[in-house]
This record gives structure tokens, C-alpha cells and sequence, in this order.
């Protein structure tokens, strides 16, 4: 049950992680591989399995924020607001080589020195991540401009194309559906945890099916598809 639950995660945040990497904003020129990427990890986390290692799989905040740390930035300020642009992004497998290699030896340093680092530490490094990661989401951008005045919305596309009251009600939902995740993989229950793939799943047809009756599919092309 527990390997089922495992596998049905480590595929999706796979596959979000893949998705968020290759965003075109991103601006990568090497082509995406979804299908070999998801086999290729099947085929290594099966030889781990055997040896009783941890599965590797992409991670979120760490996969996106790897892209943008190879990254060349550009930012603009626009109508006294800063928006950042991606203009090059250095295309290589050694950083993720290295950074793994340097995670691997890390284990030399158990127990000695590493149980003297504060547990709060550890913590306080997790929401740092988390923290930094949340400006490129426009989920958050969103959120943020609920409780902004109308005439200081930063110049996003969507603002100008998506009236006001269209865009907090889609946000509204979104949350609404992360209260949801939330309430599946932190309620406390074990059983109720197995449910967390399936809630995901579940996503998909809200999105098709639901939010098209209550949102045009015009403005919702201009919330949440690729720009």
C-alpha cells in the first residue's frame, strides 16, 4: 500500500516539477523528455529498492530554483513596478552532478557534527526555500493582489486582459482546492493520507470540467495557460 501511495507521488511531483522547469518563460532550448525522464527513474528507483536506498525523483522548491540559479536575469521596471526576465539559462548536467555528489558526502558528517545543528535550523532553511520560491508563482501574485489596491496591480498580463473580479474568483477557487490538499496530507490520519494522489488526480477534471461553467475558457486561457 505504502509503495503504491509512494510511487503514484514521486510520479506527479515528477511530472510538476518537469512542467514548472519547462515553462517557456524559462526560455530552455534543449527539448523536454517526460515520458524517457519518468522510465529512467522507474528503472533507477527499482535498482535502489533492491539496496533499500531513497528513491530520486524532481523536487519541489529544489528543481526550479536549480534553473533559476543557472539563469542570466534581466529585470525591468515598469510603471514604477520590478518584473524579472529570464534572457539565458546555462543548460548543463554537472551542477546537478556535483550538488549530488556533495549531498552524498554529507553522510560522513553523521553523527558528528550534524546532530549539534538545532533541529529550528533545518526548519528555518525549509521555509527560507519554500519562501523564495513563492514569487514565481502566479498563484501568489494572485494572492497578493487581493488585498492590493486595483491602481497599484503590477502590469501582468492577465490584468489587463481579465477583469478584477474574474481574477480573485479564481484564485478563491484555487485556494480553495489547496485547503483541500492541505486538510488530505497534513489532517493527521494515515488512511486518509492514500488519498493525497487521488485528490491530485482529481484536479484535472475540476479544471476541464467545473471551472469552465463557472469561468469563459477566454479568461482562463489568459489565468493559467502558457505565456
Amino acid at each position: 500500500r505504502e509503495a503504491v501511495v509512494s510511487t503514484q507521488s514521486t510520479g506527479m511531483e515528477t511530472n510538476i516539477s518537469e512542467s514548472i522547469v519547462s515553462n517557456p518563460a524559462n526560455k530552455l532550448e534543449k527539448g523536454t523528455s517526460f515520458h524517457m525522464d519518468l522510465f529512467v527513474t522507474g528503472i533507477i528507483n527499482a535498482i535502489l529498492s533492491i539496496f533499500c536506498l531513497p528513491w530520486v525523483h524532481g523536487g519541489l522548491p529544489h528543481s526550479p530554483l536549480h534553473v533559476r540559479a543557472l539563469a542570466d536575469i534581466e529585470e525591468h521596471v515598469e510603471n514604477g513596478h520590478l518584473t524579472e526576465n529570464v534572457v539565458y539559462v546555462r543548460e548543463t548536467r554537472l551542477t546537478t552532478l556535483v550538488s549530488h555528489i556533495l549531498i552524498g558526502l554529507s553522510v560522513m558528517l553523521i553523527p558528528k557534527p550534524i546532530d549539534m545543528i538545532p533541529e529550528a535550523v533545518f526548519y528555518g532553511l525549509f521555509i527560507f526555500l519554500a519562501m523564495t520560491s513563492l514569487g514565481e508563482f502566479q498563484m501568489w501574485e494572485r494572492f497578493v493582489l487581493i488585498f492590493t489596491e486595483q491602481t497599484l496591480y503590477p502590469p501582468f498580463h492577465y490584468v489587463r486582459r481579465v477583469p478584477q473580479k474574474i481574477i480573485h474568483c479564481f484564485t478563491l477557487l484555487q485556494l480553495l482546492q489547496l485547503a483541500l490538499l492541505c486538510l488530505v496530507s497534513f489532517g493527521g490520519s494515515a488512511y486518509l493520507k492514500m488519498f493525497f494522489p487521488f485528490v491530485i488526480i482529481l484536479l484535472m477534471p475540476i479544471r476541464e470540467k467545473v471551472l469552465p461553467t463557472l469561468i469563459s475558457e477566454r479568461h482562463l486561457v489568459a489565468l493559467d495557460g502558457e505565456h
